[in-house]
Protein backbone atom coordinates (compact mmCIF):
# COMPACT_ATOMS: atom_id res chain seq x y z
CA UNK A 1 0.00 0.00 0.00
CA UNK A 2 2.53 2.51 0.50
CA UNK A 3 4.53 1.57 -2.68
CA UNK A 4 0.73 2.40 -4.27
CA UNK A 5 -0.21 5.82 -3.59
CA UNK A 6 3.26 7.08 -4.45
CA UNK A 7 2.80 5.26 -8.11
CA UNK A 8 -0.96 6.54 -8.47
CA UNK A 9 0.97 10.64 -7.75
CA UNK A 10 3.23 9.48 -10.02
CA UNK A 11 0.71 8.71 -12.93
CA UNK A 12 -1.91 11.39 -12.20
CA UNK A 13 1.02 14.02 -12.24
CA UNK A 14 2.83 12.87 -15.40
CA UNK A 15 -0.66 11.98 -17.04
CA UNK A 16 -1.71 15.90 -16.72
CA UNK A 17 1.56 16.97 -17.46
CA UNK A 18 1.31 14.86 -20.85
CA UNK A 19 -2.18 16.80 -21.31
CA UNK A 20 -0.49 20.13 -20.70
CA UNK A 21 2.75 19.81 -22.54
CA UNK A 22 3.00 20.04 -26.38
CA UNK A 23 4.42 22.62 -29.33
CA UNK A 24 0.80 24.11 -29.42
CA UNK A 25 1.80 26.66 -27.04
CA UNK A 26 -1.32 26.58 -25.06
CA UNK A 27 -1.71 27.89 -21.13
CA UNK A 28 -2.22 25.48 -18.39
CA UNK A 29 -5.75 27.01 -17.53
CA UNK A 30 -6.49 27.77 -21.22
CA UNK A 31 -6.18 23.66 -21.76
CA UNK A 32 -8.18 22.65 -18.79
CA UNK A 33 -10.70 24.81 -19.52
CA UNK A 34 -10.75 23.57 -23.26
CA UNK A 35 -10.55 20.50 -22.24
CA UNK A 36 -14.17 20.34 -20.60
CA UNK A 37 -15.77 22.21 -22.67
CA UNK A 38 -17.70 21.08 -25.75
CA UNK A 39 -16.70 23.80 -28.12
CA UNK A 40 -15.27 23.57 -31.59
CA UNK A 41 -12.72 26.08 -30.85
CA UNK A 42 -8.80 25.13 -32.19
CA UNK A 43 -8.08 24.42 -28.37
CA UNK A 44 -10.27 22.01 -27.45
CA UNK A 45 -9.65 20.22 -30.90
CA UNK A 46 -5.55 20.14 -29.82
CA UNK A 47 -6.99 19.01 -25.93
CA UNK A 48 -9.39 16.20 -26.88
CA UNK A 49 -8.59 15.15 -30.12
CA UNK A 50 -4.51 15.33 -29.56
CA UNK A 51 -3.38 15.25 -26.32
CA UNK A 52 -6.23 13.65 -24.95
CA UNK A 53 -5.90 10.08 -27.15
CA UNK A 54 -1.73 10.24 -26.61
CA UNK A 55 -2.27 10.61 -22.84
CA UNK A 56 -4.61 7.75 -22.46
CA UNK A 57 -2.94 5.81 -24.79
CA UNK A 58 0.21 6.07 -23.08
CA UNK A 59 -1.14 4.97 -19.75
CA UNK A 60 -3.32 1.60 -21.10
CA UNK A 61 -0.08 0.58 -23.57
CA UNK A 62 2.62 0.91 -20.65
CA UNK A 63 0.04 -0.23 -18.17
CA UNK A 64 -0.19 -3.14 -19.72
CA UNK A 65 3.55 -3.83 -20.92
CA UNK A 66 4.48 -3.43 -17.08
CA UNK A 67 2.18 -6.16 -15.52
CA UNK A 68 2.48 -8.44 -18.60
CA UNK A 69 6.38 -8.52 -18.14
CA UNK A 70 5.54 -8.73 -14.44
CA UNK A 71 3.21 -11.83 -15.46
CA UNK A 72 6.19 -13.30 -17.93
CA UNK A 73 8.86 -13.44 -15.33
CA UNK A 74 6.68 -14.69 -12.32
CA UNK A 75 5.85 -17.42 -14.89
CA UNK A 76 9.19 -18.33 -16.21
CA UNK A 77 10.70 -17.28 -12.76
CA UNK A 78 13.19 -15.20 -15.01
CA UNK A 79 13.74 -11.74 -13.95
CA UNK A 80 15.40 -11.41 -17.71
CA UNK A 81 11.69 -12.18 -19.32
CA UNK A 82 9.56 -9.97 -21.12
CA UNK A 83 6.24 -9.64 -23.12
CA UNK A 84 7.89 -9.89 -26.51
CA UNK A 85 9.34 -13.27 -25.31
CA UNK A 86 6.46 -15.11 -26.84
CA UNK A 87 6.59 -13.53 -30.60
CA UNK A 88 3.50 -11.41 -30.47
CA UNK A 89 5.23 -8.50 -30.83
CA UNK A 90 7.11 -9.67 -34.02
CA UNK A 91 3.99 -11.24 -35.57
CA UNK A 92 1.78 -8.17 -34.53
CA UNK A 93 4.40 -5.95 -36.49
CA UNK A 94 4.81 -8.78 -39.83
CA UNK A 95 0.97 -8.25 -39.99
CA UNK A 96 1.29 -3.97 -39.98
CA UNK A 97 3.92 -4.31 -42.54
CA UNK A 98 1.87 -6.09 -44.71
CA UNK A 99 -0.79 -3.22 -44.49
CA UNK A 100 1.63 -1.25 -45.03
CA UNK A 101 3.06 -2.66 -48.04
CA UNK A 102 -0.29 -3.95 -49.71
CA UNK A 103 -0.95 -0.37 -49.85
CA UNK A 104 -4.66 -1.25 -47.34
CA UNK A 105 -3.11 1.17 -45.04
CA UNK A 106 -3.76 3.72 -46.89
CA UNK A 107 -7.05 2.53 -48.35
CA UNK A 108 -8.54 2.22 -44.75
CA UNK A 109 -7.58 3.86 -41.61
CA UNK A 110 -8.31 1.33 -39.58
CA UNK A 111 -6.45 -1.70 -41.93
CA UNK A 112 -3.05 -1.50 -40.40
CA UNK A 113 -4.38 -1.71 -36.57
CA UNK A 114 -6.25 -4.46 -37.53
CA UNK A 115 -3.72 -6.34 -39.47
CA UNK A 116 -1.21 -6.19 -36.69
CA UNK A 117 -3.95 -8.00 -34.26
CA UNK A 118 -4.89 -10.44 -36.35
CA UNK A 119 -0.91 -10.99 -37.00
CA UNK A 120 -0.65 -11.08 -32.78
CA UNK A 121 -3.52 -13.93 -32.84
CA UNK A 122 -2.17 -15.83 -35.62
CA UNK A 123 1.37 -15.76 -33.85
CA UNK A 124 0.13 -16.63 -30.18
CA UNK A 125 -1.94 -19.71 -31.64
CA UNK A 126 1.11 -20.97 -33.39
CA UNK A 127 3.03 -20.52 -29.76
CA UNK A 128 0.22 -22.71 -28.20
CA UNK A 129 0.42 -25.39 -30.69
CA UNK A 130 3.60 -25.67 -30.68
CA UNK A 131 4.26 -25.41 -26.93
CA UNK A 132 1.06 -28.14 -26.53
CA UNK A 133 -1.30 -28.57 -23.61
CA UNK A 134 1.89 -30.37 -21.66
CA UNK A 135 4.68 -28.56 -22.58
CA UNK A 136 7.07 -26.56 -20.14
CA UNK A 137 8.10 -23.29 -19.80
CA UNK A 138 11.47 -23.79 -21.39
CA UNK A 139 9.16 -25.06 -24.81
CA UNK A 140 7.16 -21.91 -24.14
CA UNK A 141 10.33 -19.89 -24.67
CA UNK A 142 11.75 -21.90 -27.58
CA UNK A 143 8.19 -21.66 -29.55
CA UNK A 144 8.04 -18.01 -28.80
CA UNK A 145 11.65 -17.30 -30.20
CA UNK A 146 10.86 -19.72 -33.18
CA UNK A 147 7.80 -17.21 -33.78
CA UNK A 148 9.96 -14.44 -32.84
CA UNK A 149 12.33 -15.29 -35.51
CA UNK A 150 10.50 -16.40 -38.26
CA UNK A 151 8.14 -13.16 -37.78
CA UNK A 152 11.37 -11.09 -37.99
CA UNK A 153 12.43 -13.17 -41.28
CA UNK A 154 9.50 -12.18 -42.78
CA UNK A 155 9.21 -8.90 -42.32
CA UNK A 156 12.71 -8.38 -43.36
CA UNK A 157 12.09 -9.94 -46.59
CA UNK A 158 9.03 -7.67 -47.35
CA UNK A 159 11.09 -4.41 -46.60
CA UNK A 160 13.99 -6.17 -48.72
CA UNK A 161 11.39 -7.03 -51.82
CA UNK A 162 9.70 -3.77 -51.45
CA UNK A 163 9.31 -2.01 -54.65
CA UNK A 164 8.33 1.68 -53.50
CA UNK A 165 10.48 3.25 -51.32
CA UNK A 166 7.91 5.52 -49.61
CA UNK A 167 6.43 2.11 -47.89
CA UNK A 168 9.57 1.25 -46.77
CA UNK A 169 10.22 4.54 -44.97
CA UNK A 170 6.80 4.24 -43.47
CA UNK A 171 7.21 0.90 -42.44
CA UNK A 172 10.53 1.63 -40.80
CA UNK A 173 9.18 4.54 -38.76
CA UNK A 174 6.20 3.06 -38.10
CA UNK A 175 8.36 0.05 -35.90
CA UNK A 176 10.27 3.14 -34.10
CA UNK A 177 6.79 2.63 -32.01
CA UNK A 178 5.05 6.27 -31.36
CA UNK A 179 2.19 7.38 -29.93
CA UNK A 180 1.66 10.85 -32.39
CA UNK A 181 -0.83 11.17 -34.30
CA UNK A 182 -3.06 8.88 -32.26
CA UNK A 183 -7.19 9.31 -32.15
CA UNK A 184 -9.75 8.01 -29.61
CA UNK A 185 -10.62 5.26 -32.71
CA UNK A 186 -7.16 3.76 -31.70
CA UNK A 187 -7.84 3.90 -27.79
CA UNK A 188 -11.45 1.75 -28.64
CA UNK A 189 -9.31 0.00 -30.31
CA UNK A 190 -7.14 -1.22 -27.92
CA UNK A 191 -9.44 -1.17 -25.05
CA UNK A 192 -11.62 -4.19 -25.10
CA UNK A 193 -7.90 -6.24 -25.10
CA UNK A 194 -6.50 -4.65 -23.12
CA UNK A 195 -9.22 -4.96 -20.55
CA UNK A 196 -9.32 -8.90 -21.33
CA UNK A 197 -5.77 -8.90 -20.70
CA UNK A 198 -5.03 -7.27 -18.28
CA UNK A 199 -8.19 -9.15 -16.25
CA UNK A 200 -6.46 -12.73 -17.47
CA UNK A 201 -3.07 -11.38 -15.89
CA UNK A 202 -4.31 -9.88 -12.56
CA UNK A 203 -6.28 -13.42 -11.79
CA UNK A 204 -2.86 -15.18 -12.25
CA UNK A 205 -1.45 -13.70 -8.97
CA UNK A 206 -2.24 -16.55 -6.32
CA UNK A 207 -0.44 -18.98 -9.06
CA UNK A 208 2.68 -16.70 -9.26
CA UNK A 209 3.25 -16.53 -5.72
CA UNK A 210 3.25 -20.51 -5.67
CA UNK A 211 5.14 -20.74 -9.01
CA UNK A 212 7.98 -19.24 -6.91
CA UNK A 213 8.32 -22.43 -4.75
CA UNK A 214 8.11 -24.37 -8.28
CA UNK A 215 6.04 -26.08 -10.70
CA UNK A 216 5.58 -29.24 -8.54
CA UNK A 217 4.93 -27.45 -5.26
CA UNK A 218 2.35 -25.05 -6.97
CA UNK A 219 0.45 -28.04 -8.77
CA UNK A 220 0.28 -29.66 -5.12
CA UNK A 221 -1.30 -26.13 -3.37
CA UNK A 222 -4.18 -26.57 -6.34
CA UNK A 223 -2.73 -24.62 -9.32
CA UNK A 224 -3.54 -26.17 -12.28
CA UNK A 225 -0.15 -25.12 -14.33
CA UNK A 226 -2.16 -25.22 -18.03
CA UNK A 227 -4.35 -22.92 -16.99
CA UNK A 228 -1.94 -20.65 -15.42
CA UNK A 229 0.31 -21.08 -18.27
CA UNK A 230 -3.10 -20.04 -20.70
CA UNK A 231 -3.60 -17.14 -18.97
CA UNK A 232 -0.58 -15.44 -18.76
CA UNK A 233 0.13 -16.55 -22.76
CA UNK A 234 -3.30 -15.49 -23.79
CA UNK A 235 -2.96 -12.20 -21.12
CA UNK A 236 0.15 -11.40 -22.72
CA UNK A 237 -0.73 -11.51 -26.05
CA UNK A 238 -3.95 -9.22 -26.27
CA UNK A 239 -2.18 -6.37 -23.89
CA UNK A 240 1.33 -6.98 -26.65
CA UNK A 241 -0.87 -7.20 -29.71
CA UNK A 242 -3.36 -4.44 -29.15
CA UNK A 243 -0.45 -2.01 -28.49
CA UNK A 244 1.77 -2.73 -31.13
CA UNK A 245 -1.50 -2.54 -33.75
CA UNK A 246 -1.74 0.72 -32.12
CA UNK A 247 1.40 2.37 -31.51
CA UNK A 248 4.04 0.16 -33.19
CA UNK A 249 7.05 -1.61 -31.22
CA UNK A 250 7.52 -0.10 -27.79
CA UNK A 251 10.64 -2.43 -26.07
CA UNK A 252 12.27 -2.86 -22.75
CA UNK A 253 8.70 -1.33 -20.58
CA UNK A 254 8.29 -4.84 -19.76
CA UNK A 255 11.66 -5.52 -18.49
CA UNK A 256 12.34 -2.93 -16.88
CA UNK A 257 9.95 -1.58 -14.88
CA UNK A 258 9.41 -4.76 -12.67
CA UNK A 259 12.88 -5.36 -12.44
CA UNK A 260 13.05 -1.73 -10.77
CA UNK A 261 10.33 -2.69 -8.46
CA UNK A 262 10.50 -6.08 -7.85
CA UNK A 263 12.30 -5.16 -4.40
CA UNK A 264 10.11 -3.01 -3.19
CA UNK A 265 7.19 -5.15 -3.01
CA UNK A 266 9.54 -7.97 -1.64
CA UNK A 267 9.89 -10.12 -4.48
CA UNK A 268 6.11 -11.27 -4.69
CA UNK A 269 4.80 -11.64 -8.16
CA UNK A 270 1.27 -11.12 -7.35
CA UNK A 271 2.37 -7.70 -5.93
CA UNK A 272 4.69 -7.05 -8.35
CA UNK A 273 1.66 -6.99 -10.94
CA UNK A 274 0.02 -3.98 -9.17
CA UNK A 275 2.88 -2.34 -8.93
CA UNK A 276 4.25 -2.32 -12.43
CA UNK A 277 1.38 -1.87 -14.09
CA UNK A 278 1.82 1.75 -12.21
CA UNK A 279 5.50 2.05 -13.09
CA UNK A 280 4.76 1.15 -16.79
CA UNK A 281 2.00 3.63 -16.93
CA UNK A 282 4.64 6.39 -15.45
CA UNK A 283 7.34 5.06 -17.36
CA UNK A 284 5.70 5.65 -20.97
CA UNK A 285 4.15 8.89 -19.85
CA UNK A 286 7.19 10.21 -18.59
CA UNK A 287 8.67 8.85 -22.30
CA UNK A 288 6.21 10.54 -23.66
CA UNK A 289 6.60 13.32 -22.85
CA UNK A 290 10.62 13.90 -23.28
CA UNK A 291 9.96 13.24 -26.96
CA UNK A 292 7.97 16.59 -26.68
CA UNK A 293 10.91 18.21 -25.10
CA UNK A 294 13.63 16.33 -26.51
CA UNK A 295 14.48 17.39 -30.51
CA UNK A 296 10.92 18.23 -30.71
CA UNK A 297 11.63 19.28 -34.45
CA UNK A 298 13.17 16.11 -35.31
CA UNK A 299 10.30 13.80 -34.41
CA UNK A 300 12.51 11.65 -31.63
CA UNK A 301 10.28 7.78 -31.68
CA UNK A 302 8.79 6.97 -28.64
CA UNK A 303 10.17 3.33 -29.21
CA UNK A 304 13.56 4.45 -30.15
CA UNK A 305 13.84 6.67 -26.59
CA UNK A 306 12.50 3.80 -24.15
CA UNK A 307 15.02 1.52 -26.27
CA UNK A 308 18.13 4.23 -25.24
CA UNK A 309 16.95 4.28 -21.64
CA UNK A 310 16.28 0.55 -21.49
CA UNK A 311 19.24 -1.19 -22.92
CA UNK A 312 21.59 0.47 -20.09
CA UNK A 313 19.43 -0.85 -17.49
CA UNK A 314 19.35 -4.17 -19.32
CA UNK A 315 23.27 -4.44 -19.18
CA UNK A 316 23.43 -3.57 -15.83
CA UNK A 317 20.80 -6.23 -15.24
CA UNK A 318 22.93 -8.66 -16.94
CA UNK A 319 26.06 -7.37 -14.86
CA UNK A 320 24.50 -8.14 -11.32
CA UNK A 321 23.45 -11.36 -12.49
CA UNK A 322 26.44 -12.83 -13.94
CA UNK A 323 28.15 -15.69 -11.94
CA UNK A 324 24.46 -16.25 -10.31
CA UNK A 325 21.75 -18.87 -10.90
CA UNK A 326 18.82 -17.22 -12.68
Amino acid sequence: MRLVLPLVLLVFVLFAASLLIGPAGIGVWEGLSALFTMDESPQALVMREIRLPRALLAVMIGAGLGVSGAAMQGYLRNPLAEPGLIGVSGSAALGAVIAIQTGAATAFALALPMAALAGALGGVLVVVALAGPRGTSLTLILAGIAVSAMAGALTSLVLNLSPNPFAASEIVFWMMGSLADRSMTHVWLALPFMVIGGGLLAATGRGLDAMTLGEDAAEAMGISMGRLRLAVVIGTACIVGAGTAVAGAIGFVGLVVPHVLRPLVGGRPGRLLWASALGGAAMLLAADIAVRIVLPERDLKLGVLTALVGAPLFLHLILKLRGTRI
